[in-house]
């Protein structure tokens, strides 16, 4: 069954790739390529520098003032933060939304891989199921889809602002950090502000198109996987109907408001949907706005 899965993985991957470097400009590199940047040496401070970058020890003894010189990072880290709580538990057989956020956060692990960059990845509901030490190479890579595909959550909770914490703890360098999560949840608003600003973000919202229009199906009891507990709605109710449609379009809307004006990247995908073409899309503007931003 993990052949399978790695070989549905392999399939996707190689689609999106052929469809991100079949433009003229640019390549799949890009989107994996390092941002940070690392010490390099130090030199006589010149007019016009950035006053930031002066080496206060150095220059202290009395030998000149002296600059900081940095290259760029090349040795990217591509870091997954994938929800395994219980609400990922809806959709339909073999495609629950917590089946399609292992999918995608494999194949990306495929990608990120293969552009030879470290991978690691913590799986979270309200503890950590598993965290997987960033490492390179493809046989860390198969890994890490191995645990992802064998995992079974202990606790049925959510708790992202608390994900994000360990997460800011344990990847200290500037990396390429992707949030997979239905983003059922609430107070985690300030911990993502803080994750973005020191990394580079992509949120990646879940969704399942039932949560935002249930079938008509009468009154019928609806089991809370989170809260262990079952209410009574009526499906068939035009108020209840909107109330629902409102509240996921308030919170993808507010979300999606988060992450730009923190120059986050965001996207929703409906789990019963093809996401590949979304991550296509997501790349391909990834990779125009990194090449216009180092022209």
């Amino acid at each position: 069954m993990f052949e399978q899965f790695l070989g549905k993985l392999r399939k996707y991957e190689i689609r999106m790739r052929k469809a991100v470097t079949s433009e003229r400009y640019g390549n799949f590199h890009s989107v994996f390529k390092g941002s940070g940047l690392e010490f390099d040496d130090l030199r006589l401070y010149q007019y016009g520098d950035d006053v930031r970058a002066i080496d206060w020890n150095t220059s202290a003894k009395g030998h000149g003032t002296f600059v900081k010189i940095f290259k760029e990072d090349k040795e990217q880290t591509a870091f997954f933060m994938l929800d395994v709580s219980a609400s990922q538990q809806v959709g339909e057989l073999k495609r629950l939304k917590i089946d399609i956020a292992k999918e995608i956060c494999g194949v990306l692990t495929l990608s990120a891989i293969q552009e030879a960059s470290r991978v690691g990845l913590l799986c979270f509901s309200d503890k950590n199921e598993r965290y997987i030490r960033p490492s390179d190479g493809m046989k860390h890579g198969y890994g890490v889809i191995s645990e992802l595909y064998k995992l079974i959550p202990e606790s049925s909770k959510t708790n992202i602002a608390e994900a994000i914490l360990v997460t800011l703890n344990v990847v200290k360098r500037r990396s390429l950090i992707f949030l997979i999560s239905d983003f059922i949840d609430n107070n985690y608003q300030h911990n993502l502000k803080a994750l973005a600003r020191k990394h580079d973000l992509i949120v990646i919202h879940l969704y399942d198109s039932r949560e935002v229009n249930l079938p008509g199906l009468g009154i019928i009891p609806l089991y809370d996987a989170e809260k262990q507990s079952t209410v009574w709605v009526n499906t068939s109710s035009k108020q209840y109907k909107e109330e629902m449609a409102s509240r996921f379009s308030k919170r993808s809307s507010e979300l999606e408001r988060l992450c730009h004006q923190n120059r986050a990247d965001y996207i929703s995908i409906n789990t019963q949907e093809d996401y590949v073409p979304a991550l296509i899309h997501l790349f391909k503007v990834r990779r125009y706005t990194k090449s216009n931003s180092s022209s």
